[in-house]
């Protein structure tokens, strides 16, 4: 009997620690900048319908993403927002596209014309700790900068973004929502254009 009360009490003073460390851990709150519903107007004007296209990719794609973008997409369904105007034409593909950094997620709209060229991108969320360091980028509108590249084009930091000279944590989340719209593009060349030619 006594045994079992040194095993209830070992078991309750290890139960009440983990919860005081899970306290105390550090989690910041996501901070939702722009709304899915008005990035998706923002980037398709001068669309009159919205469809969803849910993309599956192969392996093959996936396959051929890492070798040619160096890149894995760990998902295989991606969901694109497609805005056409009043003939059917695709005005834009909008698609969210989230990375997982040590910090917390840092979530990106990518807005896509119909040739694959980027036609705008926004940070939707983040975290209250990246917002900091991100915050300065997107004052300047850095996104812009990626305006009119394709899933060929370069998508590293540009020029503009250098000569802030940034700490490098602003630098790292440049980086990292650089990558998250050239994915955007990579995925629409591959899972859509390479697919239907046009859509």
């Amino acid at each position: 009997m006594r045994y079992g009360y040194m095993i209830i009490g070992l078991a309750l003073a290890f139960s009440l620690t983990l919860g005081a460390g899970v306290g105390q851990a550090h989690i910041t709150p996501p901070v939702t900048l722009v709304s899915e519903r008005d990035a998706v107007l923002s980037m398709t004007g001068g669309a009159k319908k919205f469809f969803v296209r849910e993309v599956r990719l192969t392996p093959e794609e996936r396959e051929a993403m890492q070798r040619q973008w160096g890149w894995r997409p760990e998902d295989e369904r991606y969901r694109f927002y497609l805005g056409r105007d009043e003939a059917g034409q695709l005005v834009a593909a909008v698609i969210f596209l989230t990375d997982f950094t040590i910090h917390g997620p840092v979530r990106v709209a990518v807005g896509l014309g119909p040739d694959g060229r980027v036609r705008g991108a926004q940070v939707v969320e983040l975290t209250e700790e990246t917002y900091a360091w991100l915050k300065p980028l997107i004052d300047q509108e850095f996104t812009k900068d990626y305006i009119g590249r394709d899933s060929r084009a370069n998508f590293g930091v540009s020029e503009r973004v250098m000569r802030m000279r940034l700490e490098s944590m602003p630098q790292f989340y440049a980086h990292t929502v650089a990558s998250l719209i050239q994915r955007a593009a990579v995925l629409f060349d591959v899972a859509v254009l390479k697919r239907d030619g046009k859509i």
